[in-house]
């Protein structure tokens, strides 16, 4: 029996060894967010990670671990993704205990928990005394998180903790010392049938032992990571992996180095790519005692089964005779939770008055056109159909274009219940010309941003306004038949104009441009922006309460930085502004915090720190009537909540030095 035991463990552990120990993984310590306490379970959420500290260095001490009672913490991914500035999470879900290791939704608008055992702010003790863990449910409201209740399987008597939710919200895991287990603490999950959850179910004698399995964490794929102490592993606490995603289940893999050490190493999430993730560790040459850590597995982690995968094949159709169309080209790009694309290169940047009085700007974004996106995903075939694979439950915008046609943009999110769809897409003829322009200095073919552009139509008269891109660039489209007068002018520039025909055109065209505007003195030449000018940046999110920006709503931030790369010489103020729920002055503190990360936001992308001051004005410039004591909805109170750029300086003379031999 001895030696059967030893063969098992040494199959486990070469098997591990030769599967996932791979030169290509690299590990890294999370320091900007790691403490000389506790930092451990982290967990997926926005554009960041939800991790637990006992950081904090007021606050009653637990007699059992020695720190602080552990809290949530929130820090967001730099473009690295690597945590950085870790703030308190929320201010309904920490409380006076202890909070552990939480899981969200694919929405995010649900979360579970775990809680020391608290009613009404009273811990609840069990007959020994002891104050338990329990799992709860919280779900976002428009201020905070709210509606927070216990899952109904907790008991006042044994702990239940460390929930993980898998893809579709149908299972639940969670680790607990119920009895009738197999050990001190067991691996259970319980599943939702839409209105209630079932009864506990053991993961058995697969997964648990006499031992410890804990901070189990369910991926997309349907493999389960865990830790335990009654496997036989490298240390203490060591990470587990086995496949349940079929009918019959895997076998439990140890994950052997770099994942685990002589030390605990628990905890482990994993991306839906399967190839960076986190776990904590206690191991040596961290920052405290229990730290977090990030991996990279850039050809994913061997014996792990890949993101469950659909099928989507599109079929392009002419709106007008209903033929199937060959040659149209299909994008895929992932969706942010605004619902625009996240990537925030496929889009343009226009800045645009704020209204006639004001020489304010409004800083807006307009999608790129198809032909600067970069190639295709994919294009459809001769019968105008293409078929691509997408990781389900990922929300994607698909993009159908074809040069003479209205670009469609549609959302779509592949489910498991149904890995094959089909989409058809009828796509409508544009009865119009495609123009495409930029402005130029006359000298020196220096894009100019910001320029009016106004085409008339000698047809009718009608007169539509355009402004030009921060890289001097716009569009239109002209109707058929007529005759057009474009005119392109700009403060401190003679304007300039031409005409161009869309009569008697033939066939599939389009038009291209320059509208070259000399300049009426050198002081617009060095300072394509003036010197005073406010931008108003209203595509920055924070959530309410906080100071985290959201890193990938933050397309402004992206559109000021390539700006500030475009003029080197610009120097700005990042004043922020808070709405105007809570008091003055934690608002004017937290409208600073907000200017400061605007301002790290722009340094991390290159940015000298030395160009940007903050500050801060909390609620003391409020632009709408949602004053203190005024009832509005979240999206009122999101107009007031702003990052405003003031150009301070600028000077750009090098940028038209005359080239040897020029006129």
């Amino acid at each position: 029996m001895q030696r059967l035991s030893t063969l098992l463990f040494l199959s486990i552990l070469f098997c591990s060894s030769d599967l996932l120990a791979q030169s290509t993984i690299t590990v890294k310590n999370c320091s900007r967010i790691n403490s000389t306490s506790l930092e451990f379970s982290p967990a997926f959420y926005g554009n960041g990670l939800v991790f637990v500290s006992s950081r904090k260095r007021t606050g009653e001490i637990d007699k059992v671990t020695g720190e602080t009672y552990f809290e949530l913490y929130y820090a967001d991914f730099d473009e690295d993704g690597m945590p950085i500035q870790p703030a308190l999470f929320s201010a309904e879900i920490n409380s006076e205990r202890h909070e552990g290791q939480v899981s969200f939704t694919n929405s995010s608008d649900k979360m579970f928990f775990s809680r020391n055992n608290i009613s009404k702010g009273v811990p609840q003790a069990g007959k020994d005394d002891t104050v338990r863990m329990r799992v709860y449910e919280a779900f976002k409201g428009p201020y905070d998180w709210e509606r927070v209740r216990p899952l109904p399987f907790n008991n006042v008597n044994y702990s239940c903790m460390h929930p993980s939710l898998n893809y579709d919200g149908t299972r639940l895991f969670f680790a607990s010392n119920m009895p009738g287990g197999y050990g001190k603490m067991d691996i259970y999950f319980v599943d939702w049938d839409g209105n209630k959850w079932s009864d506990p179910i053991n993961l058995g004698p697969e997964v648990n032992t006499s031992g410890n399995e804990v901070f189990p964490y369910i991926h997309d794929n349907g493999a389960l990571f865990f830790s335990s102490t009654g496997l036989r592993g490298l240390g203490g606490l060591d990470v587990y992996m086995i496949d349940l995603s079929g009918s019959e289940w895997g076998k439990v893999i140890n994950l052997g180095q770099p994942f685990n050490s002589k030390a605990d190493d628990f905890g482990l999430i994993l991306d839906k790519e399967s190839t960076r993730g986190f776990f904590s560790s206690n191991r040596n040459g961290g920052s405290g005692k229990d730290d977090i850590y990030a991996f990279e597995a850039p050809n994913g982690l061997q014996g792990l089964k890949p993101v469950i995968q659909a099928t989507l094949r599109i079929t392009a159709i002419d709106e007008d005779n209903n033929a199937t169309m060959p040659n149209v080209n299909i994008r895929v790009f992932e969706r942010a939770s605004d619902g625009l694309i996240k990537d925030g290169n496929t889009y343009a940047a226009t800045l645009v008055p704020a209204n006639d009085q004001s020489q304010d700007l409004i800083m807006r974004l307009n999608r790129k056109n198809d032909e600067e996106l970069g190639n295709p995903t994919t294009v459809t075939g001769r019968d105008g159909s293409s078929t691509i694979n997408l990781a389900v439950n990922r929300e994607y915008v698909v993009l159908i274009s074809k040069t003479g046609f209205k670009t469609q943009e549609l959302p779509f999110t592949p489910k498991a219940q149904n890995l094959k769809n089909t989409m058809d897409v009828r796509m409508a003829h544009i009865n119009c010309i495609p123009l495409r322009g930029i402005a130029l200095t006359d000298k020196y073919e220096k894009p100019i941003p910001n320029t009016k552009i106004r085409v008339i139509s000698n047809c009718n008269g009608q007169e539509v306004l355009l402004t030009s891109n921060l890289d001097g660039t716009f569009d239109h489209c002209l109707d058929l038949g007529c005759t057009y007068t474009i005119l392109a002018e700009k403060y401190g520039f003679k304007p300039t104009q031409t005409q161009l025909s869309t009569e008697n055109v033939r066939g599939s065209r389009s038009f291209s441009i320059s509208m070259h505007l000399i300049p009426t003195n050198e002081e617009v030449m060095r300072k394509p922006l003036a010197e005073g000018t406010i931008i108003v940046m209203e595509n920055i999110y924070y959530d309410f309460n906080k100071a985290a920006i959201r890193t990938t709503d933050a397309r402004d931030l992206e559109a000021l930085t390539r700006l500030m790369v475009k003029y080197p010489t610009m120097e700005v103020e990042l004043g922020a502004h808070t709405d105007s729920r809570g008091t003055s002055e934690y608002n004017l503190q937290l409208s600073q915090r907000r200017a400061e990360a605007a301002k790290e936001f722009l340094v991390r992308k290159g940015v000298a720190a030395n160009r940007i001051r903050t500050t801060g004005f909390g609620e003391t410039q409020i632009r709408n009537h949602c004053k203190d004591g005024v009832e509005c909805v979240e999206k009122e109170h999101q107009f007031n909540r702003r990052t405003e750029v003031k150009v301070l300086k600028i000077n750009e003379t090098a940028q038209y030095e005359i080239k040897p031999g020029g006129n």
